[in-house]
């Protein structure tokens, strides 16, 4: 036998036993996957060990593992469980052995992120997912908004909720919504500063009407919170020196606290109550404002925008 007609046997021969290990590889995964949806046990838990024995069929292997993990979450979900302790390790291996995997991230975070009975409680673990996604598929818009919602709606941390949807409006064709939600983020952290900034940016970039509207309304709003928290910190001032209430806002002026009668962003002169709150003439003119507001009032279920501000 010749040399080139013995190293082609050999190579042949090497070539149908990796195909055969891989089959029995993949059968046997195949059935640990069905059965230890069962047992709290992975057999195989690290992702490098996982993909040195896939001999190149890593996407085949992560679907699997993908797949393991759809159905250990919807299991223990169906059966109202508390704890799901493979559920991180599984998307871990999954995302590891395909970091392209989409799909892992988008749904995997909210099988980890919401509290019993709707997810696994792990917020962190969820976290931890979205950003690893993040670093291996900067420019996917969509894992930022996943990644501020968690921040959002599981954890509250309203500042860390601004940063992620600001870090994804800024990903090329971003959708124009995360600009937004960046703005509405900072204001409920009470960063004012910040959610102006985001709220001029947007208001000057969209080319859609309706979020335009939206973005001057909250622009109003900001500045009325402001005045009016100015404006009660000069009635304490007055009360601390005078030892009473001022009864106009011409007693300010008259004390040298003021330069004129404030109004708000319309131009309506603001009211002082007797007890010596700042209050607006038409709140229904001035949505999302948190200050401002007389006693019991009730806001529209529809904001009002006013025609100016679409255009």
């Amino acid at each position: 036998m010749s040399n080139r007609r013995a190293t082609t046997v050999v190579a042949s021969f090497s070539l149908m036993v990796c195909m055969l290990a891989s089959v029995l590889l993949l059968r046997g995964l195949d059935r640990i996957r069905t059965a230890t949806t069962l047992e709290e046990v992975l057999y195989i838990s690290s992702p490098k060990l996982l993909k040195r024995l896939s001999l190149g069929y890593q996407g085949l292997l992560a679907d699997i593992y993908w797949t393991r993990a759809v159905q250990y979450f919807g299991g223990k979900h169906h059966a109202g469980a508390e704890h799901y302790d493979l559920l991180a390790p599984l998307l871990q291996i999954t995302t590891e052995l395909d970091p392209q995997l989409l799909v892992a991230y988008e749904f995997g975070s909210n099988f980890l992120a919401p509290a019993p009975p709707n997810g696994a409680g792990l917020p962190q673990q969820a976290i931890a997912l979205d950003e690893f996604g993040i670093r291996h598929n900067p420019n996917d818009w969509r894992l930022y908004y996943d990644l501020g919602f968690i921040y959002y709606t599981d954890l509250k941390d309203y500042p860390k909720a601004a940063a992620a949807f600001s870090r994804g409006s800024e990903v090329p064709n971003a959708h124009p919504v995360l600009k937004v939600l960046a703005a509405q983020m900072a204001e409920h952290a009470g960063d004012l500063q910040t959610a102006r900034m985001l709220w001029r940016a947007t208001y000057e970039t969209t080319g859609d009407t309706s979020v335009r509207a939206n973005a001057a309304a909250h622009l109003r709003a900001l500045l009325v919170d402001e005045d009016v928290e100015n404006l009660e910190t000069l009635v304490s001032i007055y009360r601390q020196r005078l030892g009473r209430l001022p009864a106009t806002f011409a007693d300010l002026e008259k004390a040298g606290m003021l330069r004129g009668i404030p109004v708000d962003p319309l131009g309506r002169t603001y009211k002082l109550s007797s007890d010596g709150h700042v209050e607006v003439r038409n709140p229904d003119d001035l949505p999302f404002i948190r200050k401002g507001l007389p006693p019991g009032y009730v806001p529209p279920k529809t904001p009002k925008f006013l025609p100016s501000d679409q255009g």
